[in-house]
């Protein structure tokens, strides 16, 4: 559900091969645990930074063996602040960034300017793989609870963070698409772990109507077993409701809210997706609204941007984005 990929904008290719041509000139490179000569230090379960490489000016890519993927590898990307070299002491909230389905780690980065954004604030923004799906979660798959990218994302990899990167204690999280249910769940599922969540056409009610058609076909895609996710939503509804932030939104009071959706089919930045962008964005539109009145019934507040047009695309995301960042921000402690 994370729409069709534009073609990246040969401004973006330029400017990354003049990037590398100034490292191999300058020797230049960010100085972090994984490049300074030491072994990086492992999550409390063993999972660990195999491969460190620098992506861009501030972006490093991290291969991470992961024990709650099976022992299995995954690609994080982590941007660090234009501060983190000559602030060797300091350390750094962290904002977790979210793919979508048939997304990847490096979309918000490919897809957006977030790169350049991020550049100047003091926070680390990871940007870690979801799977296929794009649904983080613990995956029922008939009583093996695996693969577990919730376990992966929110405490691997924030163990890794703080440990190698000086990552402190505050972290928020913002998610595209089936990132958006991502980012809302790993909210309530850790409560007080997060500081701020924002979701931009996120699956936010998987029990509406419509839905757990909508999340097995997400599923189904990609070659796997719909109800290998979390069973089926009948003879498996406790799980379903265990992993629906709309059943759990009361786990969510005290946090920096943002929650952002289209209609789909109206006036939008990129004709190409209409048709198909139009129908995904619409299809959401409801369960939005149920997730966003559940919080105005349990009387926690948040921004909510609902809007005319949307094609669940990436322009559209980046602008919400930059539109959720004052929440973001407040909750990670900076401007």
């Amino acid at each position: 559900m994370s729409g069709t990929r534009r073609l990246r904008r040969p401004r973006r290719k330029l400017a990354a091969v003049l990037l590398a041509a100034a490292l191999a000139l300058t020797g230049g490179a960010l100085s972090t645990a994984a490049d300074a000569g030491t072994t990086p230090v492992a999550a409390d379960d063993g999972a660990r930074i195999t491969q460190t490489t620098q992506a861009g000016a501030q972006a490093v890519d991290l291969t991470v063996q992961s024990p709650a993927l099976g022992g299995k590898s995954a690609p994080v990307r982590v941007l660090l602040p234009k501060s983190y070299d000559a602030e060797p002491n300091r350390t750094y909230p962290v904002l977790y960034l979210l793919h979508g389905a048939d997304g990847k780690f490096s979309d918000w980065t490919e897809q957006t300017d977030v790169e350049e954004f991020m550049a100047d604030k003091d926070v680390i923004t990871v940007i870690p793989d979801a799977g296929p799906t794009g649904i983080v979660s613990k995956w029922w798959n008939f009583g093996s609870n695996s693969p577990d990218y919730d376990t992966f994302q929110n405490t691997e990899v924030w163990q890794l963070l703080q440990k190698n990167y000086r990552a402190n204690g505050t972290r928020a999280v913002a998610g595209i698409s089936s990132g958006g249910y991502s980012a809302m769940a790993a909210a309530v599922r850790h409560p007080g772990t997060y500081t701020a969540a924002a979701s931009y056409s996120g699956i936010l009610d998987t029990l509406n109507t419509g839905m757990p058609t909508t999340v097995s076909a997400i599923v189904g895609r990609e070659g796997l077993f719909p109800t290998g996710l979390w069973g089926g939503p009948l003879l498996n509804r406790s799980t379903w409701k265990a992993n629906n932030p709309y059943t759990q939104a009361e786990k969510l009071k005290g946090l920096g809210l943002y929650v952002s959706q289209g209609t789909g089919f109206g006036p939008n930045k990129d004709f190409a997706n209409l048709i198909v962008g139009g129908v995904l964005e619409g299809a959401l539109w409801v369960q939005a609204h149920s997730f966003t009145d559940r919080l105005k019934a349990l009387g926690i507040p948040a921004t909510v941007h609902f809007y005319q047009g949307g094609s669940h695309e990436w322009p559209h995301w980046q602008t919400e984005f930059k539109s959720s960042w004052p929440v973001l921000a407040k909750g990670l402690g900076v401007q």
